[in-house]
């Protein structure tokens, strides 16, 4: 059987006895039915796993002993911020999963003109929620220790004006050049993933105001959620550890 990987949210240490959260617990007691002596990996966020053994299984909660620990740095060499204007149902949670599994280390939800999601604060709020724990499922399925954050939802023209002295790109369907043809060093990318029906004229304009390159990926129209999980390779592959 396949040791679980399995995230805490707190410091973990050698030696110490822990209660799993309760998702973690939930998953590990009632949905993979592990039993005391059975081992998993542990990851706090620190870069580093941690080898456990259960010592207890209850309805109310899962207590392991920490006996090992390793670093294990996986993270890609590009520190990747990806805004992507919500886009409706399973589409939004399909990639913040496989963005998370191409590397992505920051993900700000965004809302433009064309958004398709109207939602309030409060529903928007328990969204983030939602989604910051897909993106731990995620890590904890592809080997990733550092688990990306899910920012709060940010308006789109708020966002372009952030600044983390990398490049900005923004996707468009006539720009004059190719993620092939960028040659300036890159480390940090704030890449820009409009919604379902594009940005806006005024919002692309904007976009060149606040620094963004404007980049074609090729000659076919792609929808959002394949966008940015094409960019985000084609970006990996030329600038980071794909390929």
């Amino acid at each position: 059987m396949r040791i679980p990987r399995i995230y805490h949210p707190h410091s973990l240490a050698i030696a110490n006895d822990i209660a799993l959260s309760d998702d973690a617990a939930n998953h590990v007691g009632r949905v993979l039915r592990m039993q005391p002596g059975h081992q998993l990996m542990l990851f706090d966020g620190s870069n580093q796993v941690f080898d456990a053994v259960i010592t207890r299984v209850d309805k109310k909660q899962v207590l392991v002993n920490i006996v090992d620990k390793r670093e294990e740095d996986l993270e890609s060499p590009l520190n990747f911020h990806l805004g992507q204007v919500i886009s409706r149902g399973e589409k939004m949670e399909f990639t913040i999963q496989k963005s998370i599994e191409l590397g992505v280390n920051v993900i700000t939800p965004l809302i433009s003109e064309r958004c398709g999601v109207k939602l309030d604060k409060e529903r928007l709020e328990k969204k983030v929620q939602q989604w910051q724990k897909i993106a731990i499922a995620a890590c904890e399925q592809c080997g990733r220790n550092r688990v990306p954050e899910i920012r709060p939802v940010m308006n789109l023209e708020e966002w372009c004006s952030e600044s983390d002295g990398g490049i900005k790109l923004n996707l468009h369907p006539r720009a004059s050049q190719s993620i092939n043809t960028l040659t300036m060093p890159v480390q940090n990318i704030r890449l820009l993933i409009g919604p379902e029906g594009g940005l806006s004229q005024d919002e692309i304009d904007m976009t060149a105001n606040y620094n963004f390159t404007d980049i074609l990926l090729g000659p076919r129209i792609l929808r959002t959620e394949t966008a940015a999980l094409t960019a985000i390779a084609a970006l990996q592959v030329r600038f980071g550890d794909l390929g």
